[in-house]
């Protein structure tokens, strides 16, 4: 008898689980798996892939695809050091765009670049990056395990917007622009990142919306002053994820659901946040609450037969529900792998299929990619 594969989302199953194919919503979805060395797939309903990428360097966290058929793709920048124990695990650095063959087009470089990278269709970036704060600055920042800043540094978040040719054109500073009383740091978590913007995003009326993970926030930011302008009511959230905004001016949030207070079982969740007044005005959570549980990273999409993409990003699990809450549609990422730095190894020692985000599109976007230069 052979032996038992002790990976045990592997063991499970993989590739497609689940098809409704009265209620999915049409399209491919296209994803990029974390321990890989640069491969993105676009997938069919049937999990079957239409169309492969491979780029130099591993995902720093995702890929999406621009309205010219070209690849927005966030890659890790080689050969730069930790600059605290959980940098390998998140870090980018470059971000460019290639055409459908893989061939790299245009490259922004930033090594302090990590989690997100917006690419618009016009070439412009938006894109999360640290700052080192030391002395009087780390001091002023609350919460965390005391004394768990690496070198007494604690690095802080800034939002940067780049041009094509990498002129910059805005920059924020949490350090500049958030009031440490009111973002602290949960008591559980080290104190060298705050307040680790994971996702960033422009809305439609010109301001910039971040998730901020270790404070449990979303917040709205405006581009004149750098003020938060809105924000979520405290235990709205926790520790959440990818928060993007729908037709109708609400926001779409990968909850994760670490910390939530009042609930002793941790569970994850997707919700809509009505931005008028901050109530979830949609939710999502498996049927056995428990058995949908995504402690880190997470995404969610709203597809256009009103339908939702979410990302179980740890276990490699794609699916998608309708309004009611009908699973129609289960996928699970069939690569896995090793992280390439030891450093990330010894924090994730097994052989994840993990994917930072997913996104479905039209099946017509085959076409574009035939297209795009």
């Amino acid at each position: 008898m052979p032996p038992v594969d002790q990976n045990q989302r592997r063991r499970r199953g993989t590739g497609l689980i689940a098809l409704d194919s009265d209620a999915a919503s049409p399209g491919h979805t296209l994803f990029a798996p974390l321990t890989g060395s640069g491969e993105v797939y676009l997938v069919d309903l049937h999990g079957e892939p239409v169309h492969t990428w491979s780029l130099p360097y591993r995902p720093g966290r995702h890929a999406r695809l621009l309205a010219d058929g070209r690849l927005a793709y966030n890659g890790v920048l080689p050969g730069e050091q930790a600059l605290f124990p959980m940098w390998h695990k998140y870090r980018g650095g470059v971000m460019l765009k290639a055409a459908a063959d893989g061939t790299v087009l245009h490259e922004h470089r930033d090594p302090y670049q990590h989690h997100d990278a917006h690419h618009s269709e016009d070439g412009r970036i938006l894109y999360t990056a640290l700052e080192p704060l030391r002395g009087e600055r780390a001091a002023a920042v609350r919460g965390g395990v005391p004394g768990s800043e690496p070198d007494g540094t604690v690095w802080a978040d800034t939002i940067k917007e780049v041009a094509a040719d990498g002129t910059l054109l805005w920059s924020w500073s949490a350090a500049d622009h958030l009031d440490p009383d009111a973002y602290p740091l949960h008591p559980d978590y080290s104190r060298e990142h705050w307040p680790l913007i994971n996702s960033v995003t422009p809305l439609a009326d010109g301001t910039v919306l971040a998730s901020l993970r270790s404070v449990s926030a979303v917040v709205v930011i405006s581009r004149e002053t750098g003020e938060v302008l809105w924000r979520t009511d405290p235990g709205t959230v926790s520790q959440q994820h990818a928060p993007t905004e729908l037709a109708n001016g609400n926001f779409l949030v990968f909850d994760n659901g670490v910390f939530r207070p009042g609930h002793d079982v941790p569970y994850s969740r997707v919700i809509e946040i009505d931005r008028a007044s901050g109530k979830v005005a949609w939710e999502y959570h498996d049927p056995a609450r428990e058995s949908f549980f995504a402690p880190f990273m997470g995404s969610a999409q709203r597809l256009p037969n009103g339908n939702t993409l979410v990302t179980d990003s740890p276990g490699g699990r794609l699916f998608e529900v309708t309004a009611d809450g009908y699973l129609c549609w289960e996928y699970v990422v069939p690569h896995f792998g090793s992280y390439e730095e030891s450093e990330v190894r010894r924090l994730f020692p097994a052989e994840p299929n993990a994917v930072f985000r997913a996104y479905r599109y039209p099946a017509e976007v085959l076409g574009s990619l035939t297209a795009a230069p």
